[in-house]
């Protein structure tokens, strides 16, 4: 079960690729997924906020953000539930669960996290897709 669970894992970050790769127990590489899962909750929110900001004046705007991203937090969490089903989830899937569920949370936010980022460039008026629109409020 531990290999097809490896097999299935999504993209990592190379901080989280460098962490592991110096990783000599299972408990140290799980920190280093948990502090990948940080590093990505923390960019969400910086992009979230600024989205947030960026859209303030715009009430209608903003409440059908916020529903889009608790929409998404509740398709996080089945997603999460989805791809480890049993009810006694470190029993069915060993010492290995911890990392591999935050590497999928860690995975999941980064998505969340562009499609914040293209929700912002659309607020700003930057729908340039070769130029990217860096604008100063959103670096």
């Amino acid at each position: 079960m531990i290999a097809s669970i490896s097999q299935a894992r999504a993209q990592t970050s190379p901080v989280y690729d460098a962490c592991v790769a110096r990783a000599t127990t299972q408990t140290a590489m799980t920190m280093c997924a948990a502090e990948d899962l940080t590093r990505a909750q923390h960019a969400l929110n910086v992009v979230y906020a600024k989205l947030l900001n960026e859209v303030s004046g715009h009430p209608e705007t903003l409440t059908k953000i916020r529903v889009a991203e608790r929409a998404w937090i509740s398709y996080r969490d089945a997603y999460l539930e989805a791809k480890f089903p049993a009810k006694a989830k470190q029993a069915e899937y060993g010492s290995i669960f911890p990392m591999e569920a935050d590497l999928v949370l860690a995975d999941l936010t980064r998505q969340q996290t562009v499609a914040l980022s293209n929700l912002l460039k659309t607020a700003t008026g930057c729908n340039d897709s070769e130029t990217g629109c860096i604008h100063p409020s959103t670096e």
